[in-house]
């Protein structure tokens, strides 16, 4: 039965186009082995589980080298051979001994052909499909990674590690594949003709290995920690420019163009110097290999030539012996040229390796998978203290909230309100304590399906280079025109969306730069009432807008919340009247819960802050009239 096109072959290609996962390569103990190990760079280790993973390509690739190289080593016997012959007698057997050489040479050449194309087919689809192995794996870690791990480093060292470190392991996989192991097959091969045919000769030989590897341990040590350097160097520019984009607005508004190019210009200069070390330690070390390679050169054809002087050889013995230590030669001034991509390349790995073995992960393995979700939240006596922090940022809160409830939570700035919310979204976990949804225990969950159930419209709006409609469906699939424009219906976005040249069609920019802020925020409240979420979180939602754009997104906000547990922080606590509680946060715990009503009879702690909160928004109303005026 032929199944080139049936469904074995469909399944094949799928199979050949999935992206491998290398995530199990980077753990915390080091590849199993056997007798003393001298002590290696982590990314040595890390590489030589690389290598194990793809071994059978490897192999394949040898094989497949050493059949489509044959010339190489086949051509100068036969040039030997036919030398040879035409110092002797014209006779049968030299006739016979000319035609069976030419055959050998002509079948040798053409094989190269298919076995070449094999070879490079088997080696490319190898490298391909590493590098993209290593780009995903990377991808995944970052995604699995919690917020707490991203906040803490800085996007530019992140970026500079997924773009120049795997290129590094790219050019690293490639020399190794391409480079090294091809030619220490070359020098083996030219080895095995030269000890067949004198092992005198040989022993000449071999001098030049040693001489080769002396040299490069003189310049090793050197050009890993120069290499170390710049890498870490370009880590700390590559942050310094992304930090410079994100600040572009505030530089040009006071003014401070030329400072920021002086401060970029002393890192850029910094990284330059770190490079032209690395450089000059890369030149001096390829211009002392090529100097030793060509002395020894020259001497072995002196050495061979007094051998045939000698008789001990025949003359086209030394275009064979000649050919073999150029052979010889070149491998092993190869293999030592390209071993600074190799340190380039370990110290990549090394790099990667931070991210990889990094154990702030959300693990949703062997978790509870919630087919839905009421909304009911309870906290029991949650207390959460970051990892290296000494205070605790929430202390025993507790709250009992029922599905559909609208609980709004206040405070001055770092009383803990933000780190509420990240609890319940489940990018903290508690300390100490208890979250419960829906009676589950949120910690036994998994995060990435309980995630499905909620919506989050954060303060700054988070929008990405596209259309309004792809920012509101993303991460949806099929998704009916008419759910979202219902969806831009209620969070009022036609006000604004019917003047717009494509409607919803129309390209927001770089994070939205095109649309103003009370814009952008009603586009997330359209991605998350597209979600029809269970539980709802607006965090500080309106703090950043002008009182038009406010109200305009109080409006969207309004019919949010319907029928959904809603967790609500607030900037200006005016806008919270109408939830179901409030609760009032101080220094981590809390002190106040109530209706608006209740808490203002009270007059304690929420008093207080509604009073001061109108006293501030008061001035800013009259500094921003008189500065109008």
């Amino acid at each position: 039965m032929n199944t080139a096109n049936g469904p074995e072959a469909k399944k094949y290609k799928r199979s050949d186009n999935v992206i491998p996962d290398f995530e199990h390569l980077f753990d915390d103990e080091p590849p199993p082995s056997h007798g003393k190990r001298k002590k290696r760079g982590t990314g040595f280790l890390y590489y030589r589980r690389l290598l194990q993973k793809n071994k059978g390509g490897f192999l394949l690739s040898i094989f497949m080298f050493v059949l489509k190289n044959l010339p190489v080593w086949v051509m100068p016997i036969i040039t030997s051979n036919i030398i040879d012959l035409a110092g002797g007698e014209m006779n049968g057997d030299t006739v016979r001994s000319l035609i069976i050489n030419s055959v050998v040479l002509v079948v040798v050449l053409l094989q190269n052909i298919p076995t070449h194309v094999i070879y490079s087919r088997i080696t490319d689809k190898m490298l391909r499909r590493t590098g993209a192995g290593m780009r995903g794996t990377v991808i995944r870690k970052l995604q699995h990674l919690s917020i707490t791990y991203h906040k803490e480093i800085e996007t530019g060292k992140l970026q500079s590690k997924f773009l120049k470190d795997i290129e590094s392991v790219d050019a690293l996989n490639t020399n190794m594949l391409k480079v090294l192991i091809p030619n220490i097959i070359v020098a083996l091969v030219s080895i095995g003709i030269s000890i067949y045919n004198s092992r005198l000769v040989t022993v000449f030989f071999l001098v030049i290995i040693p001489a080769n590897i002396l040299l490069t341990q003189i310049f090793s040590k050197r050009m890993r920690k120069k290499n170390h350097q710049y890498r870490v160097e370009n880590e700390t520019v590559s942050a310094k420019f992304t930090n410079m984009l994100g600040m572009l607005p505030v530089t040009k508004a006071h003014g401070l163009e030329n400072e920021e190019i002086e401060e970029c210009d002393k890192n850029i200069r910094e990284l330059t110097a770190k490079g032209l070390a690395v450089d000059k330690t890369n030149s001096y070390f390829g211009s002392a290999l090529w100097v030793v390679a060509n002395l020894l050169n020259g001497a072995c054809l002196v050495f061979c030539a007094l051998f045939a002087l000698r008789g001990v050889i025949s003359p086209g013995d030394i275009v064979l012996y000649q050919s073999m230590f150029t052979s010889i030669s070149g491998a092993v001034q190869t293999i030592v040229n390209v071993l600074p991509t190799f340190a380039v390349g370990f110290e990549a790995i090394g790099s990667l390796s931070e991210i990889m073995l990094s154990k702030d992960v959300e693990d949703s393995a062997g978790k509870k998978k919630l087919a839905n979700v009421e909304g009911n939240v309870l906290f029991e006596h949650v207390s959460y203290k970051y990892p290296n922090g000494t205070a605790y940022v929430v202390e025993d809160f507790c709250l009992d909230v029922k599905k559909g409830e609208c609980i709004a939570v206040v405070g001055a700035s770092g009383s803990g309100k933000s780190t509420l919310m990240n609890l319940i979204i489940g990018f903290l976990k508690p300390t100490s304590g208890t979250l419960y949804i829906d009676g589950n225990d949120i910690t036994e969950l998994s995060l990435s399906d309980y995630r499905h159930f909620i919506s989050v419209v954060p303060q700054n709006s988070i929008l990405f280079s596209g259309t309004i409609r792809e920012n509101i469906v993303y991460g949806l699939e099929k998704v009916d025109n008419a759910a979202v424009e219902r969806a831009a219906e209620m969070a009022n976005l036609n006000e604004f969306v019917k003047d717009l040249p494509n409607g919803l069609d129309t390209f927001v920019g770089e994070q939205g730069g095109k649309l103003s802020g009370g814009q952008k925020q009603r586009v997330t409240i359209a991605r998350a009432l597209i979600r029809d979420p269970k539980v709802l979180i607006l965090d500080e939602a309106t703090s950043a807008l002008d009182n038009i754009s406010e109200y305009q997104v109080q409006k969207a906000i309004s019919g949010l919340i319907k029928g959904r547990t809603t967790f609500i922080v607030a900037h200006r606590l005016s806008t919270i009247r109408d939830a179901d509680r409030i609760v009032v946060m101080d220094a981590g715990k809390c002190v106040e819960v109530g209706t608006y009503e209740e808490l203002m009879q009270k007059k304690g702690k929420f008093y207080e802050l509604k009073n001061l909160n109108d006293m501030n928004y008061k001035i800013a109303e009259e500094s921003l009239g008189e500065a109008t005026a």
